[in-house]
């Protein structure tokens, strides 16, 4: 069974779920509290640049070096904001870098991931429609957040309803995922296991040690650094998995493996330093 009909299905219900939790005061929060806005989008585009550095001193091939810029140029993930009511952060603050970050990387995703193709990926024949890659964007992501705005703010209730349904569904969702990329690509994944699990797990402790030193020079409050931290660690994996395993872009779910990684280690990660908080108080 080819994933791509699970895949995109998948993606596109977290986007309209993350679409029916926003409203007007989400965007509002870049004026109001800029300084945190700043620092977390700061922290989210940086990831790529810390991706690429990381498949460099790891000596990556192409199409896994490929795989790990791809995750790192994904938005926030839909859990995010989950993780942060956890960790007593600041939730309001967490929806709106998730959103600002799903719109913003629309269009960053294609223009760095041209870069890196055009870097190490023609040497062995892999090009990136980048028209394509843009188009399927839009459509999986954007006019998906666009019709979850437009339900919230014409049926509120409504969309709290369904909200509260696909919020719960998000997690299982990218594990199922991530579980049958897991079956199609093990030998591949076990193979390659001891090198690219060392690359994700670096690259999410780079990101978030990044992002605290950049609270820190933001001057940003605990329950502000709490979210940054988590925001900026966890990807959106489902992303990085439909733009890999598409006929329309790279069609080789092999690009796929250092996202279905990611999600198991972002997971682990996030939920440890969750409990740290928690203990710490």
């Amino acid at each position: 069974m080819n994933s791509i009909f699970i895949v995109l299905p998948i993606l596109t219900l977290l986007m309209f779920c993350l679409g029916l939790t926003l409203e007007a005061k989400d965007f509002l929060l870049v004026i109001k509290r800029g300084r945190a806005v700043a620092g977390g989008l700061a922290g989210q585009l940086i990831m790529p640049l810390l991706a690429w550095v990381v498949a460099m001193v790891m000596h990556l091939n192409p199409i896994f070096t490929i795989g790990l810029v791809l995750i790192a140029c994904c938005p926030g993930g839909s859990s995010s904001n989950i993780f942060s009511m956890l960790a007593k952060g600041d939730v309001a603050l967490s929806v709106s870098l998730t959103a600002l970050s799903s719109i913003i990387t629309l269009f960053t995703l294609p223009l760095i991931m041209q870069m890196v193709t055009s870097a190490v990926g023609q040497q062995v024949g892999i090009q990136l429609p980048i028209k394509n890659l843009l188009m399927q964007n839009l459509v999986t992501m954007l006019l998906p957040i666009l019709i979850g705005i437009i339900i919230r703010y014409y049926k509120p209730e409504l969309a709290a309803r369904i909200a509260r349904v696909l919020s719960k569904l998000a997690f299982p969702a990218l594990m199922l995922l991530a579980g049958i990329f897991f079956v199609q690509h093990k030998e591949t994944i076990i193979t390659n296991f001891s090198v690219l699990g060392l690359a994700v797990t670096m690259l999410l402790l780079v990101a978030v040690s990044f992002a605290s030193v950049l609270c820190y020079v933001f001057k940003l409050k605990t329950t502000e650094r709490r979210t940054i931290i988590i925001e900026v660690g966890m990807q959106n994996a489902a992303q990085a998995i439909a733009i890999a395993s598409s006929p329309f872009v790279f069609n080789d779910g092999r690009f796929a493996i250092p996202a279905i990684l990611y999600a198991l280690m972002m997971n682990v990660v996030l939920l440890t330093y969750v409990g740290y908080v928690k203990l710490k108080g």
